[in-house]
């Protein structure tokens, strides 16, 4: 089994639930700057090792290296041979491609054991990038159409788990839905990871509303009523199912006229609660971020106070209000 790289503490302060273990995200070897790549070289990427570092335990894999082709090695590439793409050293013409997918098989078993709760791709690599990657023909130029070889297994195996490409991570709308995502399929495991009603499930879904408001408003109605009808589902397909549909839904990128309608819908909640000044103020700070003018951070920051002060718990409880870190500050540049 590889190695695995401890950054920080605040993985523990900011675990949800009765789960202590740390939040850990499998990552190619490379972007934590590790001199794995075939000419010896790294892609370490400081916003993996600086600004999530401390938040995550990095589970760092280099598909090439432990398959054994050591450091420096003959590059590799995707070549379609007929149809097939096939995994192929470029000066030997040696072909790699069933050895991948027997060590992959055998890798996913060992990571399945340390439960992920997310994965971070080189992109552009034959054996790691996600989408994109060149594939190489008899017709000369490479089509930039392929997969990976060891990320086509980690996919079609963990259709659930949150899973980008470094560089995709630099785009801030991405960046924040992919840690939201991680943070939530972290909760979803401890759910699961234990003895579970569905009085446990309801509780779950119940504090997600918002968030999925904000996301897949249509896909968290279907969830709802997944979740209603949960007595008439098996156990295993009642969690199969809502755990596809939950990661879908919140694969979808939250827009500003989705939060926009999840924040008035929690500033439904509080009215009742607020004075008059009170609520127009908190009316206003919607209506200027639905406008561009604030962050997210600044309506969501007057909630969870009115929420504190009243203690408004149905409030309290929804996870919209801080999806992850605070110390990440995704939400003030969304």
């Amino acid at each position: 089994m590889g190695a695995r790289e401890r950054r920080g503490t605040a993985s523990e302060r900011f675990a949800l639930g009765p789960d202590p273990a740390p939040i850990r995200i499998g990552v190619s070897s490379c972007l934590l700057g590790r001199a794995v790549r075939w000419d010896g070289a790294h892609k370490r990427d400081d916003l993996l090792t600086d600004e999530l570092g401390p938040f995550v335990e990095w589970v760092p894999v280099c598909p090439e290296v432990e398959l054994g082709m050591g450091v420096p090695r003959d590059a590799i590439r995707l070549v379609d041979r007929d149809g097939a793409l096939r995994l192929v050293a470029e000066r030997s013409g040696e072909d790699h491609t069933a050895a991948m997918r027997a060590w992959a098989k055998r890798r996913l078993r060992e990571l399945a054991a340390l439960e992920l709760c997310g994965y971070v791709l080189k992109a552009g690599s034959p054996s790691c990038g996600m989408e994109g990657v060149p594939v190489w023909s008899a017709r000369g130029m490479p089509e930039r159409r392929g997969r990976g070889a060891f990320a086509a297994a980690l996919l079609d195996s963990c259709e659930a788990l949150p899973v980008e490409e470094a560089t995709r991570l630099h785009d801030p709308r991405l960046r924040e839905n992919w840690i939201e995502r991680v943070f939530a399929y972290r909760r979803l495991r401890s759910l699961f990871g234990r003895a579970w009603t569905l009085r446990d499930l309801v509780a779950f879904h119940a504090g997600h509303e918002l968030q999925l408001l904000a996301h897949a408003p249509a896909r968290g109605a279907a969830l709802g009523r997944l979740v209603a009808r949960g007595r008439a589902k098996r156990r295993g397909a009642l969690r199969a199912a809502y755990e596809r549909g939950f990661m879908d839904a919140l694969r979808q990128i939250a827009t500003p006229r989705r939060h926009a309608h999840a924040l008035r819908r929690a500033l439904g909640r509080l009215r009742a609660r607020l004075d008059v000044g009170d609520r127009r103020a908190l009316r206003r700070a919607i209506d200027d971020y639905a406008a561009g003018l604030l962050p997210l951070v600044v309506p969501i920051a007057l909630i969870r106070h009115h929420v504190a002060r009243l203690g408004v718990d149905e409030l309290g409880a929804q996870f919209y209000l801080e999806p992850d870190p605070k110390e990440l500050m995704l939400r003030n540049r969304a």
